[in-house]
């Protein structure tokens, strides 16, 4: 069990002790569970058996990150209301990066705000998505432009659910641990880096995952901590995010977000060389434990290098229309420290990164 500001728990068959986590967390009248088309038929009913008798409802969203959309939340917060919920009822998201961003966010607005619990099942969401209380969807101009900070009630992280989880998804949220790494802790990232190119081999024991869950929990949370709506030192944690969304939106979202972001992190390293602000070789670690590890380390070919900077223009981390950047110094350390933790980059710096 980690303490944040809610409790985390990270333990092999937590789904099964969801019920109890619940009342005490999050106690309500009714419990709407929130997963989809995926996730739904592998653990909605397990979850819904595991609240022993509490008055539950499951409400499905088509899987995939195209439809995290305003469409969808639309969609749920309709169902709920027609199927009679209110501000005495509570939201439990169920399921991966998306569901918990979406659910968060129905959470958040739902009858102006009532408490949820995230249940992660992706290795994504296990150790960075369902941590820090952002929530939103996706528009047509980007990735979460449209949300609210809406901290879990508590969060019940159960690594065996990864048994189902596709290879390149658990890859996927490698890319998240590596990055978390990258910003305050050497040791972390390279203990990432060997599990990632052990992969082949097969997939670490729960047991494994629980430490390397939980520690990427542990940095987060102290990066966070005392910056819910960051303003300051949660900025590191967008390193690899300004490219990473950009690759990830102008992909049509065919690409995975950890594999985005595994392009970003590759990037922006480069980046930070470039402009004499990480030390030499930081770049070379970065995109070596990501094909180490099956993620991609390059943009894709046939995304523009000027589209992918024309749309770092719009990330919600811009201001006045410029992108901002969370730069390394070396694997542990950030720049910008003394400047809030992000600066602006000449956009002809970007593209020389890019190509």
């Amino acid at each position: 069990m980690i303490d944040t500001a809610y409790r985390v728990h990270v333990l092999p068959g937590a789904l099964d002790a969801i019920g109890g986590v619940v009342r005490v967390a999050a106690r309500a009248h009714r419990y709407a569970i929130i997963t989809d088309t995926n996730v739904g038929p592998l653990y909605g009913a397990r979850a819904r058996a595991a609240m022993a008798g509490a008055a539950c409802e499951v409400f499905a969203i088509p899987a995939g990150e195209r439809h995290k959309t305003r469409a969808t939340w639309a969609q749920v917060t309709d169902q709920m209301l027609a199927a009679g919920f209110g501000r005495d009822s509570a939201v439990i998201a169920l399921g991966g990066g998306v569901v918990g961003d979406l659910a968060g966010f129905v959470a958040a607005t739902f009858m102006r705000g009532i408490p949820f619990v995230q249940t992660p099942t992706s290795l994504l969401a296990m150790l960075d998505a369902s941590i820090g209380g952002k929530t939103g969807v996706d528009t047509p101009a980007g990735k979460n432009l449209v949300g609210a900070f809406h901290e879990p009630a508590a969060v019940l992280t159960d690594p065996a659910l990864l048994a189902s989880l596709p290879v390149e998804h658990y890859r996927a949220g490698l890319a998240e641990a590596l990055k978390h790494g990258v910003i305050a802790d050497a040791a972390h990232f390279s203990a990432v880096a060997v599990t990632g190119a052990e992969l082949r081999h097969g997939r670490p024991d729960d047991r494994s995952m629980s430490a390397l869950i939980a520690r990427s929990v542990e940095i987060k949370s102290a990066v966070a901590a005392g910056d819910f709506r960051e303003s300051g030192r949660r900025k590191t944690l967008n390193f690899g995010h300004t490219i990473g969304h950009a690759i990830e939106h102008l992909s049509g979202y065919s690409q995975l977000h950890g594999e985005a972001v595994a392009i970003g992190m590759c990037v922006e390293a480069a980046l930070a060389e470039r402009m004499a602000i990480a030390e030499p070789g930081t770049a070379d670690r970065v995109r070596a434990a990501c094909e180490a590890t099956g993620l991609p380390s390059s943009r894709p070919a046939d995304i523009d290098p000027e589209a992918i900077v024309r749309a770092t223009h719009g990330d919600k981390k811009g201001r006045a229309g410029r992108a901002q950047y969370a730069l390394p110094t070396r694997i542990g350390a950030m720049a910008f420290g003394d400047y809030g933790w992000t600066a602006p980059v000449d956009d002809r710096l970007v593209l020389a990164a890019l190509a």
